[in-house]
């Protein structure tokens, strides 16, 4: 069954990273300011890179390392209303890097981030949700090599999970400039971060949202945040 956003629908049955609220957040916030051609690393079905292209006049190119994600992804670029300016191609990050010079004034990521957890016995679902075939080190180096000078990174990661990202990117000068932390609800702790990084350094700035209010409904910060993708927020 598709999912059905306001311009475009996503269909995921085939892809190892499903529509979720991760991706939506992401899609959602990523400042998309003065970028003229974007890159996103594990697409999956697409869903991130619709939700740029709805808001941006950016050509947005989309890799993923599991074919079947890929496929999956090119269908649903294919029925959206900005299929000339989406390109999804089946490849690695270290296989990318070899074959492309090119740079890009916005990169996303919806990153695998477990590190040492217990593996499914299903392997693409590993690869989508494991660190084993796309560390953070090969991340950054992904983002040290495609980001423009004046270009921005924008992720998504468990809350714990982020400050060994975090570390490995100040010690290659790539610097946090935004983040913006989620709550489930108002009185938990924070579990996912948003992050933008750049080239440039200066002060971080800090926000935080949640999710739910007490009865389950969504809170009014995240309906405006996702106000222009969902029907009926």
């Amino acid at each position: 069954m598709a999912f059905q956003f306001k311009q475009f629908s996503v269909e995921d049955d085939r892809s190892t990273m499903k529509v979720g609220t991760d991706a939506v957040l992401l899609g959602a916030w990523t400042n998309i300011k003065n970028a003229k051609n974007m890159l996103e690393i594990g697409t999956g079905s697409g869903i991130i890179s619709l939700m740029l292209a709805q808001r941006s006049e950016a050509r947005i190119e989309a890799i993923d390392i599991d074919k079947s994600s890929i496929d999956q992804a090119i269908e649903n670029f294919k029925i959206s209303p900005w299929n000339e300016r989406l390109k999804a191609t089946y490849y690695s990050l270290k296989n990318f890097i070899k074959d492309n010079k090119n740079k890009y004034d916005l990169i996303v990521s919806n990153p695998p981030f477990f590190i040492d957890s217990l593996k499914s016995p299903d392997k693409n679902k590993t690869r989508s949700k494991h660190t084993d075939e796309l560390s953070y080190s090969d991340l950054i180096q992904g983002l040290l090599y495609f980001l423009s000078p004046q270009g921005r990174s924008c992720l998504i990661l468990p809350h714990t999970e982020s400050k060994s990202f975090i570390n490995l990117a100040r010690i290659e000068n790539l610097h946090l400039n935004k983040q913006l932390l989620i709550k489930p609800k108002k009185n938990k702790i924070a579990n996912r971060i948003l992050m933008e990084f750049s080239f440039i350094k200066t002060a971080i700035e800090e926000n935080e949202i949640y999710l739910r209010e007490e009865d389950n409904s969504f809170s009014a910060d995240y309906k405006k945040l996702c106000e222009d993708y969902y029907f009926n927020l």
